[in-house]
């Protein structure tokens, strides 16, 4: 019965799949250390019953500890099929299917008018040249946005969060921006 579970869920996935044949990777596979994700759940505010998006989702982690700890619609948008598969793979082994979902696509073709926050960690000119502006046109009045690393050069955050280190000699900034 497991099994037919994970097959029925990864077939969720690629029927989520969006156009991605001219896809572009605007960011390299380097996961954000488990320290640092509840840390950009927390700024962002996130709240049971809220829809988040994480973009560029690799292995789903912020996705399943937005759907695990803060009970939220936890949607994760990721190009890599085989991390697709990884991601979709836990978050049915944790039984966390009702809440949390992988869409296997380009990021820049979804919609997140629904979204009441986003988490981003991509390379710098994907945020500000890209997603930025996809964001300004899609996101909902009172939407939040966490990125990690690398702010938004257009935008004046509510809130900048240093950390110096994340467990693994590692400093990161967060940044909050509302819409």
């Amino acid at each position: 019965m497991q099994g037919y579970k994970l097959a029925l869920f990864l077939g969720c996935v690629v029927v989520l799949r969006a156009q991605s044949g001219d896809a572009e990777k605007l960011a390299p596979y380097y996961p954000t250390p488990e320290t640092i994700v509840e840390k950009m759940l927390q700024l962002g505010g996130l709240k049971a019953g809220e829809k988040m998006f994480d973009l560029g989702s690799g292995d789903g982690r912020i996705v399943i500890v937005a759907a695990q700890k803060f009970h939220a619609e936890a949607n994760g948008v990721e190009l890599d099929k085989d991390l697709c598969k990884q991601s979709a793979a836990k978050i049915l082994k944790l039984g966390l299917e009702k809440n949390a979902r992988i869409i296997n696509g380009d990021l820049l073709k979804q919609n997140y008018s629904s979204a009441d926050l986003v988490t981003v960690y991509l390379l710098p000119d994907a945020v500000n040249n890209k997603v930025q502006p996809l964001l300004d046109k899609q996101l909902k009045m009172g939407a939040r946005i966490v990125a990690k690393d690398f702010d938004f050069r257009n935008c004046t955050p509510e809130k900048v969060e240093n950390i110096p280190d994340d467990g693994e000699g590692r400093s990161h900034t967060l940044y909050l921006y509302r819409k």
